[in-house]
């Protein structure tokens, strides 16, 4: 069993080596934007909040969606957690760190996906140019212009993690820009290390 935190940029495969994760560790990934969708969805008390926040078009505050991951923890998991766009801030850093200890957990490894900023703009063009050859719908923030938006907002507000968890002895680092399974190789080799 092992708890991570997969960062790195949009684009970079995070989604994709978490959902390999899942498949073969049996482990359970902690999407930020897929708690809240089905929060607000379920009927509870902390689902209420989230509707009520999101039909007001404001942002969720980190108590919420502490609130949710707690929920999840206390589900546990017999592979471990993935924790995918969470934390964004040093502040949300310190509170999972503060949850994770609350629970009795640790976070065994912190795994940068690290990729070239144009490379991966180019990543994102061909993948918008491949969903529209194919006749599928081009996610509106596979264009150039709302990525590299995107992009400055990670390295504004996420990036700043990369350093905190190096201070920990925590973060290791991928090449997130190598093809799929050696990515998916090399973070087996992370958490298979004893």
């Amino acid at each position: 069993m092992a708890n991570i935190i997969l960062l790195g940029p949009p684009g970079a495969g995070k989604g994709t080596q978490a959902k390999r994760l899942v498949d073969t560790r049996g482990m359970v990934q902690l999407s930020t934007g897929d708690m809240l969708r089905e929060a607000k969805t379920s009927g509870t008390e902390m689902g209420r909040k989230v509707a009520d926040v999101m039909e007001r078009g404001a942002l969720v505050t980190d108590d919420i969606v502490i609130g949710l991951i707690e929920e999840k923890l206390t589900q546990g998991a017999p592979g471990g957690f993935i924790f995918d766009g969470f934390p964004r801030t040093l502040k949300q850093a310190d509170a999972l760190a503060a949850l994770l200890s609350q629970k009795g957990l640790a976070l065994d490894a912190v795994i940068e996906l690290a990729v070239d900023d144009a490379a991966l703009v180019g990543r994102i063009v061909k993948r918008a140019a491949e969903a529209a050859a194919q006749g599928q719908p081009v996610r509106r923030d596979d264009t150039p212009e709302v990525f590299e938006v995107r992009l400055r907002e990670y390295y504004k507000n996420t990036a700043p993690l990369i350093g905190y968890y190096y201070a920990k002895g925590a973060l290791r680092s991928v090449d997130g820009l190598a093809a799929m399974d050696s990515v998916s190789a090399d973070i087996a080799k992370i958490l298979d290390k004893p």
